[in-house]
């Protein structure tokens, strides 16, 4: 694995998150409520979670991924409100995390409880270039299951 430093500094009396792993390609988000508190997710309903992060990477050629965490999308509904996050270079706010849940009972979210994950990719920044025309592949102009499921 690559790797690149990361600042991080830390409120609400957090620690540094951690990779659940050694294979692990994310970082677990933990949810940052007071000691105590408990947020109850209702289904349908949507709300922002604090981390109790910000960050700052050592270059503009990275970003941060929040992603929901598999068991609780397939376990319990409790999606990301956004589909994924996206935590530019350049931001230095706390990290949220806004969940959907999707599911049919309540959802509870305590302080400390993994609630998404966060990884760090690099960004390529596009030249767009207008074009007239475009070169031509075997899939073509084909989408949304134009190439079958099996």
């Amino acid at each position: 694995m690559n790797n690149i430093n990361i600042k991080i500094k830390l409120t609400r009396g957090m620690t540094l998150p951690k990779y659940a792993t050694d294979g692990s390609a994310a970082l677990d988000l933990c949810a940052a409520l007071e000691e105590g508190e408990r947020i109850v997710l209702c289904p349908g309903e949507r709300k922002l979670i604090p981390t109790g992060i910000s960050i700052a990477p050592e270059t503009s050629g990275v970003v941060a991924i929040i992603a929901a965490r598999s068991g609780l999308g397939t376990k319990k509904g409790i999606c990301l409100s956004n589909g994924i996050g996206v935590i530019d270079s350049d931001y230095r706010g706390e990290v949220h995390v806004g969940l959907f849940n999707t599911g049919k009972e309540d959802f509870i979210i305590e302080r400390g409880d993994r609630i998404a994950q966060m990884m760090f990719v690099p960004v390529f920044t596009a030249n767009l270039i207008e074009s007239a025309e475009l070169d031509e592949t075997e899939r073509g102009a084909g989408g949304f299951g134009s190439t079958g499921v099996k």
